[in-house]
């Protein structure tokens, strides 16, 4: 349960800041300030549906959910990811808006800002930097962004009081939101595969099925699937031509071969040297192979 009480914790702390930021914008009249307050709202609410759907995906398979409820998780991570991008692309438009036309900036007012934002946002991203899971990573990748994104905040803030170059702000946030719309869309595609039913990155049919028909007894392999609920551990499904009496030992090989692909879950069905197989594309599955009967 910990990664949930991690996102809980970065949940709060990212609402209490932006509504503390909220204030501070208006006292100091930065607009940067206010437009980061509302971005970071936006955060904590994108962080919020992560937490409650990282929770719901706890919950133990039952007979609604014949896998477990995992895909929440990731279903956390796609719209916190998502909303990511989206505010890197605002954040970028504004930037453009105002290098057009620059606007003078209460620097000091800044520097005090950034430097709360800072801790705050750091003890953020240390709570949720563990995370292996897809949703884990999307929230701490939210952090990382806010975290960086005060750094900028205050090395512009500094340059600007000394130099009074005030384009500072705006080119050091665009910046920040590249990095974070690449970041983001690398984890966004391994969510969209996820939820293709992708096979998964490390694993190979082709080998699977090379193995798998050097083991004894076993005539040739076709229907291979192999995919993942959650990133992690892979479920795979496959017909068996066995030439023996008893399959009892050749599942157990088959199994113990595939514990190296990560595969947990593993369904096989096994069907005899004359037996059709209902299924048309089966037969040559994917061209991968060609036997002669």
């Amino acid at each position: 349960m910990k990664v949930v009480k991690n996102i809980f914790i970065a949940f709060i702390l990212n609402v209490c800041f932006s509504l503390i930021e909220f204030f501070g914008g208006i006292f100091t009249g930065s607009i940067s300030i206010i437009s980061d307050s509302v971005h970071d709202m936006g955060d904590a609410i994108s962080i919020g549906i992560s937490y409650y759907l990282e929770k719901i995906s706890r919950k133990k398979p039952d007979s609604k959910y014949s896998y477990g409820y995992i895909r929440y998780s990731i279903l956390g991570a796609l719209v916190t990811t998502v909303i990511l991008i989206a505010g890197s692309i605002l954040v970028f438009y504004n930037a453009i808006l105002r290098i057009i036309n620059p606007v003078e900036i209460n620097y000091n007012g800044m520097v005090i800002f950034a430097i709360i934002g800072l801790i705050i946002n750091s003890l953020a991203a240390y709570f949720t930097k563990e995370g292996d899971s897809l949703n884990e990573t999307a929230v701490n990748l939210h952090m990382l962004e806010d975290v960086l994104g005060w750094v900028a905040v205050l090395i512009g803030a500094l340059v600007i009081k000394f130099t009074k170059f005030y384009m500072i702000d705006s080119i050091i946030s665009i910046l920040v939101a590249l990095f974070i719309v690449y970041s983001a869309s690398k984890n966004l595609k391994r969510i969209v595969d996820l939820f293709l039913v992708k096979t998964p990155e490390d694993v190979s049919i082709n080998n699977i099925k090379v193995e798998l028909e050097k083991i004894d007894g076993v005539k040739s392999i076709h229907h291979i699937h192999v995919w993942s609920i959650d990133g992690e551990s892979n479920y795979a499904t496959m017909h068996v031509v066995s030439e023996l009496e008893s399959n009892k030992e050749l599942k157990d090989k088959i199994r113990k071969k595939l514990k190296t692909y990560n595969i947990v879950h593993v369904t096989i069905e096994i069907e005899d040297d004359d037996e059709v197989c209902d299924s048309k594309d089966c037969n040559n599955n994917f061209k991968v192979h060609h036997h002669h009967h």
